[in-house]
């Protein structure tokens, strides 16, 4: 399970035996969100964000799909050296909160 970001307490990460589409899962105080980033021709389409079981409450929720619209290439990125490329993915942690997202359509 290698982490890939700590968000403002949110961890994200991608499950070692992970499918397709392409997603990053969120957990914080042990609630999991995940958001699934769609492409169409090679570039993001639309970001999706489903609770698992109860999901992350609403503040946090809010912050993660923020953080996943805003930073939704370098995940997509980090999700082909992980997979396909076999890449060590070392993580980032970001203390600062995301500025200016522009949510791409759900």
């Amino acid at each position: 399970m290698p982490k890939i970001y700590e968000y403002l307490g949110i961890i994200l990460f991608f499950y070692s035996n992970e499918h397709e589409p392409i997603h990053i899962h969120g957990k914080f105080q042990g609630a999991e969100s995940k958001a699934e980033i769609h492409m169409l021709n090679g570039r993001i389409h639309k970001i999706v964000v489903k609770d698992k079981g109860a999901g992350l409450e609403s503040k946090k929720r809010k912050e993660f799909e923020e953080f996943v619209h805003a930073y939704a290439d370098d995940i997509v990125n980090k999700w082909v050296d992980y997979f396909v490329k076999k890449k060590h993915i070392s993580p980032q942690l970001i203390t600062q909160k995301v500025k200016n997202v522009r949510i791409i359509g759900n």
